[in-house]
């Protein structure tokens, strides 16, 4: 709303509750009763229908700082990732946010490069700054766990397990690994080699776990020298190729646990003369708009992370702190054939 002052300026005012109460004939306390979504609150529904249109006319905007000193509420998410470079947490965090701004809350995202890792970003959170925390990526202790339950924060794991924690929403990586494999079984590759994900990681022991199942299926089993692990980067694929390349018999096909570890697997191959898929086919977990334009089109496993991202916020904000959360998310789960895979040659 605007008002004129004594020097003729026309300046916006904050809309009020008591101004939405008399543009809707009502009392102050129903509009701030509908606002705060209370469920005891027992109106006519034409009477909540001309206050949902009264707050749409002027714009009503409630005041974040006052309604969290009324709730104990921040209005605020936290979402820790191991980087902000690795494109898929990009897509988690879209999905996050999206989730948040549906319940009028914002998503403030850290990150382990910031140093300190997951003890540094719990520290400047501080109690009170956030209403739950979503924990992405990079190792968290018991004693960090121990912490966030003294501070009765509710918490999850976003795509991986505690040890000892049963809060957590992944997604089936191991469906993900056997379709990618199967793929390239159906094309005849015999010689599947696996680039994997870094030691430790939740989502790199459930991949390997999916791969070792399709080459079963098929009849095959593993051969540990066709098995490398890396890091979730350019540079742990393009190393892993490396030392794939070092044994007696390359590999027909290799399946990559993550997408921007092809990237570099890409262009390991390439350095090494050897044409994809022509020599070698490539396929990879989880799909983004660049996977389409490197050379070749790499095929994919399309996993729904945004989907995750959003889900695991919504279970952060309605399940209570000390109820276990074990959530698989699974659709869609779909295989994307671009350039990088054919049959052997």
């Amino acid at each position: 709303m605007t008002r004129s002052t004594e020097d003729g300026v026309r300046r916006t005012r904050r809309v009020t509750l008591a101004d939405v109460a008399r543009r809707a004939g009502v009392d102050k306390a129903v509009v701030s009763r509908v606002v705060n979504g209370d469920p005891r609150l027992n109106i006519r529904d034409e009477t909540r229908a001309r206050v949902h249109a009264a707050l749409k006319e002027l714009d009503y905007r409630p005041n974040a700082a006052a309604r969290s000193l009324r709730t104990a509420r921040t209005g605020t998410v936290g979402l820790f990732i191991p980087d902000f470079a690795n494109p898929v947490y990009a897509e988690i965090i879209t999905g996050a946010e999206a989730a948040a701004a549906t319940r009028d809350c914002a998503l403030m995202v850290g990150s382990s490069t910031a140093g300190g890792g997951a003890r540094g970003y719990l520290d400047l959170l501080g109690p009170g700054r956030v209403d739950g925390l979503l924990l992405a990526g990079g190792a968290i202790t018991d004693e960090e766990q121990a912490m966030l339950a003294d501070r009765g924060l509710p918490w999850l794991f976003v795509n991986r397990r505690g040890r000892t924690s049963g809060r957590h929403v992944i997604l089936d990586d191991g469906l993900a690994a056997r379709m990618a494999v199967e793929h390239l079984l159906e094309l005849g590759h015999r010689r599947i080699a696996h680039v994997g994900g870094p030691a430790g990681a939740d989502t790199a022991f459930r991949r390997r776990e999916g791969y070792a199942a399709a080459l079963r299926a098929g009849g095959l089993e593993e051969d540990p020298r066709l098995i490398v692990q890396g890091d979730y980067g350019p540079g742990g694929g393009a190393q892993a190729v490396h030392r794939l390349l070092e044994g007696p018999e390359r590999p027909t096909a290799v399946f990559v646990a993550n997408v921007t570890s092809a990237i570099g697997v890409l262009s390991a191959l390439q350095a090494h003369g050897l044409e994809v898929p022509g020599e070698v086919s490539v396929v990879a977990v989880h799909d983004l708009p660049l996977a389409e334009h490197l050379v070749p089109p790499l095929t994919t496993v399309r996993m729904p992370l945004q989907a995750l991202g959003a889900r695991a916020t919504e279970l952060l904000l309605s399940v209570p702190a000390d109820h276990p959360v074990e959530e698989v998310v699974r659709d869609p789960i779909e295989l994307v054939v671009r350039r990088s895979t054919a049959p052997p040659s």
